[in-house]
This record gives C-alpha cells, structure tokens and sequence, in this order.
C-alpha cells in the first residue's frame, strides 16, 4: 500500500498473551519499497492534482538539499529523488502524473548529472532550472538568494542533516532561509549571504558540538537564538517547545537516515506540522516526552516498517496515545512499608510500577512516575504531582499485609470518591479484574476507602493492593519476576480497557 490511514485498533502479543485495545491515536504511514516511492507517495499525497514546479534531488547526497525545503514550499514544489545518473522508474512516472512546467535540480552535475536533465526535457517538460556552487554552503547561499527578504535566518551545521531537516518546516512556513555552517567557522557564502540580508534575529540550530560557541559569537550582531539538546532527537523536540509549534498533527520520521525527512519537509510545511525524529526501532525519550507533554495523537509517518517501527508508531500513536498518566509505586527509602517471607513492599511497589510504566508507555501514554528509585515523596506530593500534570489517571500500586492471619490472601483494588468517583470506580472495577485474572489470586473486590493519596488527587484515582505478602502462596507470587510481569500486563489491560 502507498498509504495506510490506521485509527488504531491494536491487536497485539505481550509475553504470549492476546490482548486488544481501540485507539484514541491516528497514524498515516507514507511508505514504499524505497526512497525513490517514499518521496512519490508523499508527492500524491500533497500534490494529488499535479504541481507546477517540482523540485529534484540526489537521493544519496544530503548535503546539497538541506537547505532547499524554504524555497521548495515557497514554490509550492514537492521534492523528487534521483541517481546521479539516471532518473529511474519512479521518479518519472511520477513527473509525468504531476506534470510540472518547471523542475528545479539541486546541486551541481556530480550530484544531478546532465543526462538526468535530458530525461527530465524528453519527458516534454522544457524548463529546466539547476541551482547549485563548489560545494554545500554556495548552495544554501544560492537557494537563498531566490527568497525575498525576511526578518530571520536559520544557521545549521552543513556536515550532518538531522538539524537543519527538523527546522525546515518551521523555516518554509515563515519565509526563513537555512544558510550552513561548519561546526567551528561560518561559511564565506553564509557570511555574505547573512550581510545582504541582515537579519533581526538567526535561529542556530543544534548544540555547541554541531554550532560552536566561536560561531555563536560572530553572529551575536543577529541576536542569535540557540536551539540546542544532548542530541538530534532531543533538539527536534526543543524546536517545538521553543517555538511553541501547533501539534494537532506531527510528522514522525527516521533521525538515522535523511531521505524521508527531506521529502516529507515540504508536505509538513504544508500542513504546519513539526517534524519529530525517532530511532528506526525504539522511541527516544525526548520525542515520547513531547508528543506526551502536548497531547499529540495524531501522526504521519514518513517511511517503511524498517525507517519507523510499528512498535515506534505505537509508542506515540497506539491506544493511549494523548494520555497522561501518573504511576506511584507506594512507600520508599525509610518507610519500606509491610515486609514478610523475604518480600519487601517497597521493592516490589517500585519493580511492578517500573514494568507498567514501560507497558503504558508502548501503548502510547506518557507516563510520569512518582519515585524511580528507593526515595519517599510525601502522600501530598504524590498527589500535587498528578494534580499539577493534569494527569488522566493516577495509580497508587502497594503490597498489602495481615501479620495476624496469614491465611488472608487475594488482591483488591480501592477508589475514593472525593473527586471523579464514578471514573475512579470504574477505573479500580477494570483494572482489579485484569489484575486477578493474570496474578490467578483471590479476588479481594472493588473498595471506596478514603486513602490520602488518592482523596487528594483530582483526576480518576486508584490504589492497587497486588496481593499479600504476609500469604505464602502470594508471597511467592510476589517474589517471582514472572507474576511481576504479570501484574504489570494486569493493570495495562485495566487502563486499556478503562480509555477504550
């Protein structure tokens, strides 16, 4: 398929067992067996009546089109990928289906050769523009000449792509060029370009291992501001944040490769969508963080299955995408809480939470958790930290103990009924069922008791009493890795069901 639009209906295997989940989250995957049919289907998708210029590019070299997204959304041009030597098949299938009375070639012959220009002209397209110099920065400068004047610039390092392909978006839609830079010396043709121009203010993208300070400080006369992070991923997240982007949509690709970026830039910008960047296979905490903080749900995914996982897509638009939800695992440093048959509650408080966050997490929450270590916040700020967060849910996970008979076995669940009581019960109802269905304990039932930290938090609000540790049969339960997990799925498929 050149484009999937999912609304998110999740089957999948946990730990071998079949559990399903309706979505909040939606996800458009612009795929194809290559880059070549990437950048085509992210063409049809934004150009499906055709385009009056279109923009080509080497579909190996990033250097020379880095700079080219402004000016290709000012031209309202999608951006084709090309050999150096040949246009391929569907590149010029696709030319012909958009039909565009100009094509716009980025770099010099080494990267577009002129054989690719007579391909383009026997395709009847007879207005053929190559803007290109000696090398990556000429480039840039020269794209920017062909942009009227603005208030400000973007400089990004020249020598790596992910930067200057996560502002692109930003930049097209605000008439910004993006001039490069080497990471210690600014460029000759951006010096020159930056003294015509003479800016308000320059954006410099990345941090001082890609800008350095050195550079920093010869463009402080443009009142420079420095979007940095510790690495490619974190800084396309500070773009948003800094610059306060509309979220409703977001476009999610590859960090480890540059083509899709590059291709899907323009049709971001169109759609005035910021550009997150992710590992081909695992989420980095700074794109999950963001798309949590600002409740994004829905996504276009820019590549296959091998640039962007399905486990990725989920992660950011599975079925609790949009969900903020808080986890306490109760007790913590002095206070260790009950202790009996080697089991102390508040290790396995913390080992259980540690799990469910990481499962909350892989359906698409962002999840907060109260203590990721042996540390004790108070009942109140437990509470407070959900409350401020605007949590959708809050859940207090403890190990419950009767010294005086240990034949008390079984697990229950408490909700109190100060704020959300209806939520909070059928939040406590779900996730007590999943509970002792995956622990195979005692089902102890659904309590309305009035605990501290779930009376003072405001959003639905649960406190999750696994099973006792004062019990041996729980006690073992309790101690194994196994049931741990077990717990963990439990209470996920109660939060699961609880948003569907």
């Amino acid at each position: 398929m050149k484009k999937v639009l999912v609304s998110l209906v999740v089957f999948f295997v946990f730990l071998g067992l079949a559990q399903v989940a309706s979505a909040s989250g939606e996800y458009e995957r612009l795929s194809g067996k290559d880059r070549f049919e990437v950048a085509a289907n992210v063409a049809e998708d934004g150009w499906p009546s055709g385009a009056n210029v279109v923009f080509l590019s080497n579909y190996d070299a990033f250097a020379d089109a880095l700079a080219a997204t402004p000016l290709a959304y000012r031209m309202n041009a999608p951006i084709l990928l090309t050999r150096s030597t040949n246009l391929g098949d569907t590149t010029k299938n696709k030319l012909r289906e958009l039909s565009p009375s100009k094509v716009v070639i980025i770099g010099g012959t080494a990267s577009v050769s002129n054989n690719v220009v007579n391909e383009v002209k026997s395709l009847g397209i007879s207005t053929v523009e190559r803007i290109s110099g000696q090398n990556r920065f000429e480039v840039s400068a020269a794209i920017a000449k062909k942009m009227p004047s603005s208030s400000k610039a973007v400089v990004a390092n020249g020598l790596t792509f992910a930067d200057a392909l996560a502002i692109a978006p930003y930049a097209s839609r605000n008439g910004m060029p993006i001039l490069l830079t080497r990471d210690d010396a600014l460029s000759a043709p951006t010096i020159s370009t930056l003294q015509s121009r003479n800016p308000s203010q320059v954006i410099v993208m990345g941090g001082t291992a890609s800008v350095s300070n050195g550079v920093y400080a010869d463009l402080l006369i443009y009142n420079p501001l420095r979007i940095g992070g510790d690495d490619r991923y974190e800084v396309a997240a500070n773009i948003i944040e800094k610059l306060n982007l509309p979220t409703s949509t977001g476009f999610l690709a590859t960090g480890q490769t540059f083509a899709d970026a590059l291709t899907g830039s323009v049709l971001a910008a169109k759609k005035n969508a910021p550009v997150l960047l992710t590992r081909n296979s695992s989420l980095p905490e700074a794109t999950k963080e963001i798309s949590g903080q600002k409740g994004m749900t829905n996504f276009i995914v820019l590549g296959g299955k091998a640039s962007v996982s399905d486990s990725v897509v989920k992660a950011v638009a599975g079925p609790l995408a949009g969900k903020l939800i808080v986890v306490d695992p109760g007790h913590g440093d002095d206070d260790p809480g009950a202790s009996d048959n080697s089991v102390i509650e508040k290790e396995v408080n913390l080992g259980v939470s540690t799990k469910l966050k990481r499962n909350l997490d892989a359906n698409g929450a962002y999840t907060i958790m109260t203590r990721e270590a042996d540390t004790y916040p108070t009942l109140s700020e437990r509470a407070a930290l959900a409350n401020k967060q605007g949590a959708d849910a809050f859940i207090s996970v403890h190990t419950n103990a009767f010294p005086s008979n240990p034949d008390v076995d079984g697990t229950e669940t408490y909700w109190d009924d100060t704020y959300a009581a209806a939520k909070s019960q059928e939040l406590a109802t779900y996730i007590n069922r999943e509970l002792v269905d995956k622990l195979d304990t005692n089902n102890r039932g659904v309590k309305n008791v009035n605990f501290k930290v779930i009376r003072e938090s405001t959003m639905p609000s649960v406190l999750v009493e696994l099973a006792f540790l004062t019990n041996e049969e729980d006690a073992a339960k309790l101690k194994s890795d196994y049931y741990r997990e077990q717990a963990a799925i439990g209470i996920t498929n109660g939060v699961l069901t609880f948003f569907r």
